[in-house]
C-alpha cells in the first residue's frame, strides 16, 4: 500500500497528462461522439473534472470542486480551467485532512469494502481511463494528441523524427 507522499506524487504526475489533454480541447470539439447512444468528448471531459470531488467525497475529503456531471459545459476553457482548480484542491486536501494511517480504513463502496488508499488510487485509474476514451475522440475531432507517455504521432514529426510504423 502506498502512503500519501506516493499518491501526491503519482497524482502530479497524471493530472498533468490530463491537464495536457483537456488544454488541447475547443468548443468545437466537445460534441464529438462515437454515436449518439455514447457520451460526447465534453461529457466525458466534464465527467473527469467533477470525479475529483465526488469521488474524493466518499473518502470524506471536503473542497471546493464542481461535482454536478450535467449539464456539461460549453466552453473547453471553462472545462479545463476547472479541471486544474479541482486537481489543485483535491491536492490540499490530501496534504491537510488525511494522513497515512487514513488511507488503511476501510469503506463500504457499492457493497465491495475498498481503503481509503486504494479508491485514492481508483481515483488516477479512473482518470486514465477516460483519457483513453477522449484520445481517440481528440483524434475524429481533428486534434493533435499530446503524447502522455511517450511522443504523439505529431510528436514525433516535431521531433523530425519518422514515428514508428502502423
Amino acid at each position: 500500500m502506498f502512503q500519501i507522499v506516493d499518491f501526491l506524487k503519482l497524482w502530479e504526475f497524471e493530472a498533468a497528462a490530463t491537464q495536457k489533454l483537456l488544454n488541447q480541447l475547443t468548443d468545437e470539439s466537445l460534441p464529438q461522439e462515437v454515436t449518439s447512444q455514447n457520451w460526447t468528448l465534453g461529457r466525458i471531459a466534464w465527467h473527469t473534472v467533477t470525479a475529483i470531488g465526488i469521488i474524493s467525497s466518499r473518502i470524506g475529503l471536503s473542497f471546493d470542486a464542481p461535482t454536478n456531471d450535467y449539464p456539461v459545459p460549453s466552453s473547453s476553457e471553462f472545462i479545463s480551467n476547472s479541471y486544474q482548480q479541482a486537481s489543485d484542491a483535491l491536492v490540499q486536501a490530501v496534504k491537510n485532512q488525511l494522513a497515512d494511517k487514513n488511507l488503511r480504513e476501510e469503506l463500504d463502496i457499492y457493497g465491495q469494502k475498498i481503503t481509503k488508499g486504494e479508491l485514492l488510487f481508483f481515483l488516477i485509474q479512473h482518470q486514465i481511463h477516460h483519457r483513453g476514451q477522449m484520445t481517440i475522440l481528440m483524434r475524429q475531432a481533428g486534434l493533435s494528441v499530446p503524447g502522455l507517455y511517450g511522443p504523439s504521432k505529431e510528436e514525433w514529426a516535431e521531433m523530425g523524427m519518422e514515428a514508428p510504423e502502423m
